[in-house]
């Protein structure tokens, strides 16, 4: 019989009223309380342990570190998949961090809840048995990191958060999910493109600020960073990669590696279009690395990644191309 193991960290989902109304939901269930009867009612066995049980606002790199080698163990003694659940405000950084360094062709699925159970008609079970259906299919495997939240199936590469609080609010925009949750089966749209080589996992990281370009940037702020001791930063910025005048002088000022991502939600950085200054041909040739297609948040973790594994600026550009190139 088919065995998923289920890692619970707590988040929305598991969030119960405190001692009074005013006080607001807290962490407070299990991951036995979260899984409820479900287990029961699906043609699996499952395997759950709560690892922590905080807002995915405190997420860090150490419990996931350790929910990740947790994970491997539980693949190694026999599981066919692992379901992670946590809050949704980091989620897509957790399930990218994920699959830059999964170790195993087993999917790991990460999922969460919008409605704490509290409320009507809460969504957390519904995703739970969701990605419990995902992690279990064959077909599953060799995905890398996976979402499933509303019934779809997000590659963790595209996949974000796009509303505060409705049901739908993950998108993979502009690529699209990779498939859907119906009828108790997964049905993919697409096929799996070989993975890349997996990344070291990485306990603890450096400072890596993520800042975002804006109206009237003097480039002070970035300035300011760069002398506070960040080990790399990344900047939102407009467009298609641009940043203003002031902005530009920091950058070619940097010590550090300085990776560039658009701050719209969709669409990459450009290479060579635009030339005056603070365009994004003129930061490549003052040292900075372009995003490509991934996001400011995934590329903050993929460089934290690459900072915590040694590596020298030459190999940051050579992942930020692997890895943020459409055609991978």
């Amino acid at each position: 019989m088919t065995r998923i193991a289920v890692a619970a960290l707590g988040g929305t989902i598991s969030m119960a009223p405190g001692r009074s109304i005013e006080d607001g939901v807290v962490p407070r269930l299990s991951a036995e309380d979260l899984l409820g009867d479900l287990g029961s009612r699906l043609p699996m066995e499952v395997s759950a342990a709560t690892l922590a049980g905080v807002s995915s606002s405190s997420m860090d790199y150490a419990t996931l570190a350790r929910t990740r080698q947790w994970g491997v163990e539980q693949i190694e003694a026999g599981a066919d998949g692992l379901v992670v659940v946590q809050g949704t405000d980091t989620l897509e950084e957790t399930a990218y961090l994920f699959d830059l360094t999964w170790p195993s062709d087993a999917p790991v699925v990460v999922t969460g809840a919008m409605r704490n159970p509290s409320l009507p008609s809460p969504d957390g079970q519904a995703n739970i048995l969701a990605a419990l259906t995902v992690a279990a299919d064959p077909r599953s495997r060799g995905r890398g990191a996976l979402v499933a939240f509303n019934d779809d199936v997000h590659a963790a590469r595209w996949v974000r958060k796009t509303h505060s609080s409705h049901v739908e609010t993950f998108s993979s925009r502009p690529a699209g999910p990779l498939g859907m949750v119906a009828e108790g089966a997964v049905h993919y749209f697409h096929p799996s493109p070989p993975r890349l080589p997996v990344l070291p996992g990485a306990e603890n990281v450096d400072l890596v600020p993520l800042l975002e370009s804006g109206l009237d940037d003097s480039g002070e702020l970035l300035s300011m960073v760069l002398k506070g001791g960040a080990r790399g930063v990344v900047v939102a910025a407009n467009g298609v990669g641009h940043v203003s005048t002031g902005t530009a002088d920091a950058i070619a000022a940097a010590e550090v590696p300085v990776v560039v991502a658009s701050r719209t939600g969709a669409g990459p950085t450009f290479r060579s279009t635009y030339g005056f200054h603070g365009s994004e041909s003129s930061l490549i040739r003052m040292g900075a690395t372009m995003a490509g297609w991934l996001c400011p948040r995934k590329s903050r973790i993929l460089l934290q990644v690459l900072l915590a594994a040694g590596v020298g600026r030459e190999e940051i550009e050579r992942q930020f191309r692997l890895r943020g190139d459409l055609d991978r």
